[in-house]
Order: structure tokens, then sequence, then C-alpha cells
């Protein structure tokens, strides 16, 4: 772990870190878009061939209702209990009462507000790769049931043998997900996008994946709708001399088990910094003197996790203003967040928390505005309306108020 202080360019560059995409990705995945948009379902099938190693027909993309039944039937009981419990505390997490739309109704005969619909048809990728992100599953999908999206379809990679993690198909099983299919890569992106004879095109896609999966979600943003262009999973820790160092250095070296991961330490302790520069091979310590440099330092980096290993953690929490998720406490790891607290683990990377929040209900809900005025209330504004539409040029702009009051 390289030991830096907040100021110089070493610092400046940490700060301004983002997701840099390399021409042969961008290149690649823009063919691979191209073909499955030209192809549908042969591309799906030559790409998964090529990537995955495994053979498929056009019938076998789609996940059948023996493959989801047979998962079952070798799944430890026990575990499914604990997939339960995980469902429960997440969906009880989102089943909070929603804020309400805006209505407004004045004297003048003005109606507006906000007519609030849930996205039709959400894309939900998981990735496949050694691991089994099963906790994606029910951290993506939850939200978007709570907001009242009725279709949401899953794609995650098909393994050797054809067939899809079995645990996958369990925990999308006891989430009532209806479709899955056997696609993984900028590919599936692709199919969620464009949509095929088998797959659907879908209003929003969302989910964690690799650089060309990132990437392919950059490249359809706009003809549908994306949670996040996310990099590589990150922490950040403030500590101060009351922390216990061991919990410190577990919890680096635990986020830094996902491909990419980095961490980062923040601490007022010499002797703590020393520590962690020995023995976390990957990250940086930022030596601060005071916990308000260290939250402020902490601001600059955004970070997509943030724990506060100090005296105080919620006082401190009162000056953060940009992270991911929060975690206070000796008692509080961001694996509790991974896998069972309740709210979502889709969060921003990069520094991308000074704008961009978790995944939440909201992301899943369409907002429309409602306007209602009576001929009364469009004679009161008629006047600056005149001023404003001749002050743009845009004369017919008025007639159609105009024509109304004659």
């Amino acid at each position: 772990m390289k030991i830096i202080s907040t100021t110089g360019q070493a610092w400046q560059r940490l700060c301004s870190r983002q997701l840099l995409r390399k021409r042969r990705v961008e290149e690649r995945v823009r063919q691979i878009l191209e073909d499955v948009r030209q192809d549908g379902d042969e591309a799906l099938l030559r790409y998964t061939r090529r990537f995955d190693k495994v053979r498929l027909t056009a019938r076998q993309l789609r996940v059948t209702e023996a493959e989801r039944s047979g998962a079952f039937q070798h799944m430890d009981p026990n575990l499914v209990v604990h997939f339960k419990t995980a469902i429960q505390k997440v969906q009880a997490f989102y089943s909070r009462p929603r804020r309400r739309p805006v209505r407004i109704v004045d004297d003048d005969g003005v109606f507006l507000a906000e007519k609030f619909d849930p996205v039709e048809r959400v894309g939900v990728y998981i990735p496949g790769g050694t691991a089994s992100l099963v906790s994606t599953v029910y951290m993506t999908v939850i939200p978007a049931q709570q907001a009242g999206v009725k279709e949401i379809f899953l794609a995650t990679p098909p393994r050797e043998h054809g067939g899809v993690d079995p645990n996958i198909l369990v925990m999308a099983s006891l989430l009532h997900v209806e479709e899955l299919y056997k696609v993984g890569g900028a590919q599936a992106i692709a199919a969620f996008a464009f949509g095929t004879k088998t797959v659907p095109k879908v209003d929003k896609i969302i989910g964690p994946g690799n650089a060309y999966v990132v990437e392919a979600k950059r490249q359809v943003f706009g003809l549908v709708g994306v949670d996040t262009i996310a990099g590589p999973s990150e922490i950040a820790v403030i500590a101060d001399r009351s922390a216990n160092a061991q919990f410190v250095l577990t919890d680096l070296m635990a986020e830094t088990e996902h491909a990419g991961g980095i961490g980062f330490l923040i601490t007022t302790s010499k002797a703590l910094a020393k520590l962690a520069r020995k023995q976390i091979p990957a990250g940086y310590c930022i030596a601060v003197k005071s916990l308000r440099e260290a939250a402020d330092a902490a601001n600059r980096l955004a970070p997509e996790h943030l724990q506060l290993m100090v005296n105080s953690p919620r006082k401190l929490l009162k000056q953060i203003r940009h992270a991911g998720a929060v975690f206070l406490g000796a008692y509080s790891p961001v694996t509790i967040g991974d896998y069972i607290a309740g709210p979502s683990h889709v969060l921003p990377t990069g520094g991308s928390a000074r704008i961009f929040s978790g995944l939440c209900v909201d992301d899943f809900i369409r907002k429309t505005h409602v306007i209602s005025y009576t001929k009364g209330a469009l004679e009161k504004v008629r006047e600056p309306v005149e001023r404003l539409t001749a002050l743009e040029g845009l004369p017919r702009h008025f007639e159609s108020v105009k024509v109304r009051l004659a």
C-alpha cells in the first residue's frame, strides 16, 4: 500500500480517477452490438461459442422450467433458508413508504402534479466467471419489484456444460423472475437493448460486469436506460487511533478480493499507516492530521464504500457528502452491505458518488408532469407568456395562448 498525502500530483491523479475506455474494447464492443442488432439469436450463439466455449441452439438460450426445478434438487435446504433471509432483509428495506407525488391546486384554477409509473421492462445482467454472484440477483431484482416493474428478465453466461449456476436459478425462482437467458458479456447487453427472437428488448438494463459489459452499457445508453457505468469495486476506510487494526486491514483486503478492487485507508494514525503499508499489497494510504481533513479527503475521493472506523462515527458522518454507502463503527463491515443489510450493493464507483446514488426504487420509476389550467388561470399569465415568447422569437407559441382568450 502506497502512502501519500493530500497534496501533490499523486493525490490529484487519485481523486480524478475514472474508468478509462481502451480503444480496442470500445471497437470490439461496437462490433458485437452491431452483430446482435443485425443477426439476433444467431449472433448470440456465435459469441457464446467463441467466448463461453459452449454450443447452444436458439431454443436452449432460454432456461427451461425443468432446469429451474432441477436446481432445487441438489440445493442444500439450509442454504435456501439463508437465501430467503437475505431476500426478506432487502424487501423490508425497500418496502418503506415512498415519496408522494407533488400535487398543487391553487385558487386561480391551476392544477399541477407528478404522475409516477414504473418502467415496464427491466433486464438484469448477472456476471458468470469463477464467482457465483447470487447476491446481485436479489440486490437488483427487489428494488425493481418494489417499484412495480412487471416484467423482469435475467441474463447470465452459461457454464461449460451449457447450464446456469444453480444458485442463481434458485434465487431467481424464489424472487419469481419468470424469464432467464443463457447469454453473457456485451452480447447480453446488446440483446436486451435491441431485442432478438428469443430475448426481449427492455427499457432499462442493470447489473455489473467486466470492461466489455460496462462499455456495452455505455454505448447503448440513450436507446435504453442503464443503472450506472461502473468501474472496479472500491473501499475507503477512515480510521483513527481507536480503530481495531485487524478489523481495518481485514476489511481492506476483503474488498480487494474483487478483480481490480482497490482499497483506500485514510488515517490519522502513523502506526496504522505503517502496518497497512506492510500488509496490504493493493491500494493507497492517505495520511491526514485530523478527522476533518480525513472527511475532506473522503469527499474528494467519493468512494463506492466508506467505513468510518473512528471513536464517534455518527459525528463524523455529518461531514460526509460523497459516498455510495457509509458504514459506521467497528461492527459494520462492507460485507454486511454486500449481502444482508438491506440497501442494494449496486453503488457508484470511480468517484461518481459525487453525482450518482446507489440503486433504489426511484431508479425504476418514471415521473410524468401533469398540468391543467382554466381559462381564468390562462388569462392571468397572458402578459408574461407574450413577453417571453417574443423575447425568444417564437410568436406562434403565443398564438396558441391568444386564440384561447379571444
